[in-house]
């Protein structure tokens, strides 16, 4: 028997199933086993002796080499394929997204973009190589939303027969993903392809959703596929978390052209611990995968995404109060959207849970026939933006956006697409298909900011001689609306999301200029406040505690009670002497629990280790293999007594010869006392006292990732404690918990809070006249 079929068997016994919590200590201490290993290698290496050349020696210095350097490799292509990808699928979605309205006669492959190359401009109706399906507008009325509707039907049918994780976001998932919640098959072969099929379909009908969050989705998977063919990444939990991680940061990368701004998306809203080391492995993820990406250049136009746009005009202090009232906005769309969105999400469960393709199809055609009318509504999200960015000098006045006569028409269609839209994100997102909130939410913050633009420059161009006007020069154009939809889209993207630093950094990537991160940064402060105040958390932080996935957040909070409160005390354990093979074997058929603390047959509950479930079934089938026992007989858990700084890890490291290995664990498990358990009892698992605060047990499985910390007092075994444990507590007893926004009636107690706060303000204020007066 090899050393290596053996170490396949105890990473099989091993293998974590699905919809549970990795223990990130014990992944550490395989992890550091094998690098014991590979530094006994090295020192075997060293001793040979000097001069001496020979084919096994250089094969361990290659083979040294190209361990030093595997990780870069990997994290380079894992860069180039998530760039080619993202290439890919956007030129796919623009050609997908114009066929709705015509087609090209020089080639049914181009898109409207292409087709009509020479023409300047955005409108390009008079380009005569594309042809609209009719000139009749009520038959392109009805083109139009077919062809949306088909466009949804594929997608969902595909999603819901072939890979159901494609659908949604993804990115709610990946960071329980990222904090050790195993989900087999999300980051697979089947759900990457799906995805990346579908998510052009799912744009190109039209749905109110984006494509940046399942970006992100995809580029996990094509992290965790590459990575998954090098044993070193495929056999350690710890490097391929490093590896899914630097793909996330890519993902954002490539999905807003901000490279910086994807590392720290994936600090600030992905990991949930995060190293230097992981910090650079994802700087050069995501350096490779947009460089990748602009030399593929999809839009043919030198720019990572349509809307990368250059603001040089300066700003005015006195607009620092329409800033504000975007931060309002963006603060209170996000509170807006994330409670209905999850009041949707409710109901798809209660009711439409069998019914994915019926809502996407109904979701498309709805979406259409409403869209169609309004010009903002009808383009593609990012085009549409592209559009609404853009200062009205040098081509911008697509539209009529920048027409004095056209203002109060124009501001009228932004209002509504924006009100509209707005509907529409909230019963879409979280439908059975692939579907993000990125840049949805800034389509909506950028009519809304357009809206406010365009408003503020009616008021100047009516008041220019008079009020905070006068402060702007002369001949030279104050009021840039484009900005205003620059920094509307940037607060709802922060309101939904709940982000700030990344938002700041990705708009500024995105705009190339410093002018106006002092704006950007206002705004963003104004959103978080507002959603402070209202008590609202992301949108994907919420739809992980609605999905119940084990996740503890990072902020702390004070509880104000101890471990004990929470912990479970009906446990299950082995005794350390006392039990046989049938009394085991009937322990592991009743209970379905990850490990077993082994305590003390005089029935002290005296704490003695803790032994994983894998390990005795490992055991008793490898003994059971090569030799013949009975159900009577004895096994024995009594823990090695060892220094706990040189603790015998051979029987699980892997170490030495085969057939040596397989002799020690035969003779360290069987002997005429019946099989002993001894080497595989974890004698110093994490334990705590029962009166420690439970914030720093939340601190222990954040950090450090145990999947159980027993409880333990004066060495007697009093209880455990595991996350769920934690998130139950949180979620039955919110003890010392100030109220939440739903807990305060939403909008509805909010407003009725302030209502009566100033009625009896009122109230106050006039019994203290009266008061006054009588004196």
């Amino acid at each position: 028997m090899s050393s290596q079929r053996l170490d396949d068997e105890l990473e099989q016994i091993r293998r974590y199933e699905d919809f549970t919590t990795i223990d990130w200590i014990h992944d550490s201490m395989l992890e550091r086993n094998r690098r014991l290993k590979d530094a006994k290698e090295l020192a075997n290496l060293r001793r040979e002796p000097r001069g001496r050349i020979t084919l096994s020696r250089l094969w361990r210095h290659v083979r040294r080499a190209i361990n030093a350097g595997q990780s870069w490799f990997v994290v380079s292509l894992v860069g180039v394929c998530i760039g080619i990808n993202a290439a890919i699928i956007s030129i796919v979605t623009e050609w997908l997204s114009d066929m709705k309205m015509g087609y090209c006669s020089d080639g049914w492959w181009l898109n409207q973009q292409f087709c009509c190359w020479e023409m300047e401009g955005d409108e390009v109706d008079g380009c005569e190589s594309w042809r609209p399906w009719t000139t009749v507008s009520f038959a392109r009325w009805i083109i139009f939303v077919s062809i949306a509707a088909i466009f949804a039907f594929v997608a969902s049918h595909l999603v819901r027969n072939l890979a159901k994780y494609a659908a949604g976001s993804g990115i709610s998932e990946i960071k329980c993903i990222l904090a050790g919640f195993i989900m087999q098959g999300y980051l697979g072969f089947a759900t990457f392809f799906i995805k990346s099929i579908t998510l052009p379909l799912v744009i190109a009908s039209g749905l109110s959703v984006g494509k940046e969050g399942p970006s992100v989705h995809v580029a996990c998977c094509i992290g965790s596929l590459v990575a998954g063919l090098f044993n070193k990444f495929s056999r350690s939990q710890s490097k391929m978390r490093e590896i899914i991680t630097a793909a996330s940061a890519a993902g954002v990368a490539v999905a807003f052209g901000s490279p910086i701004g994807g590392v720290l998306f994936s600090i600030e809203e992905m990991s949930h611990s995060f190293s230097i080391r992981t910090m650079w492995r994802s700087f050069f993820c995501a350096l490779m995968a947009t460089f990748t990406l602009a030399a593929m250049n999809p839009f043919r136009t030198g720019k990572l995404v349509l809307f990368q746009i250059t603001y040089d005009r300066d700003w005015h202090f006195f607009e620092i109060i329409f800033f504000v009232i975007l931060g309002i906005f963006g603060g209170l769309y996000g509170a807006f959207v994330i409670k209905f969105n999850l009041q949707v999400a409710a109901f798809r469960r209660k009711y439409l849970a069998q019914h994915g393709v019926a809502e996407a199809v109904t979701l498309a055609t709805l979406t259409a026939l409403i869209g169609y009318w309004n010009r903002f509504l009808r383009l593609d999200m990012t085009e549409s933006m592209a559009i609404l960015f853009r200062e009205c000098e040098g081509g911008g006045n697509v539209y009529n956006l920048c027409q004095s006569s056209a203002q109060w028409r124009i501001s009228f269609s932004l209002l509504f697409a924006t009100v509209i839209r707005i509907g529409l994100v909230v019963i879409s997102y979280g439908s059975k298909v692939p579907a993000g909130i990125f840049v949805p939410s800034m389509a909506i913050g950028a009519s809304f900011g357009r809206m406010v633009g365009i408003v503020v420059k009616a008021l100047y161009m009516s008041n220019h001689q008079s009020g905070i006007f006068k402060f702007c020069t002369p001949d030279v154009p104050c009021i840039t609306p484009g900005t205003y939809a620059f920094l509307g889209a940037a607060a709802a993207l922060s309101g939904v999301m709940r982000i700030t630093v990344t938002v700041v950094v990705i708009m500024f990537e995105l705009t190339g200029a410093l002018t106006y991160i002092l704006p950007t940064m206002i705004v963003l402060l104004v959103t978080k406040a507002v959603g402070d105040f209202l008590g609202t958390n992301g949108i994907a932080d919420e739809m992980i505690r609605f999905n119940g996935f084990p996740f503890l957040e990072k902020e702390d909070h004070a509880y104000n009670v101890t471990v004990s409160k929470v912990m479970r005390r009906d446990l299950h354990t082995v005794s350390d002497t006392g039990m046989c093979v049938k009394d085991v074997e009937a322990l592991l058929a009743s209970t379905d629990v990850k490990g077993f603390p082994v305590v003390s047959a005089d029935g002290c509950r005296k704490f003695l280790g803790f032994i994983d479930r894998t390990e005795i079934r490992y055991v008793l089938e490898r003994v059971r293999s090569s030799a013949d026992i009975h159900r009577s007989t004895p096994c024995i858990f009594t823990p090695l007594e060892a220094d706990a700084d040189s603790i015998d890890m051979e029987s699980r490291s892997s170490f030495g010869d085969g057939e040596e290995l397989q002799g020690n664990l035969l003779n360290s498990t069987l002997s005429e006392h019946g099989i002993t358990f001894s080497s595989w009892v974890n004698r110093i698992p994490m334990t705590v006292s029962p009166q420690l605060p439970l914030e720093i047990v939340m601190q222990l499985f954040k950090r450090m990732g145990p999947r159980v910390i027993l409880v333990e007092d004066h060495g007697l075994l009093v209880g455990l404690v595991t996350v769920k444990d934690v998130l139950r507590f949180i979620a039955t007893e919110k003890p010392d918990h100030g109220p939440s926004w739903d807990e305060r009636g939403g909008l509805d107690g909010l407003l009725e809070e302030a209502w009566t706060w100033a009625s009896t303000a009122a109230y106050r204020t006039a019994s203290w006249s009266r008061r006054l007066l009588r004196r």
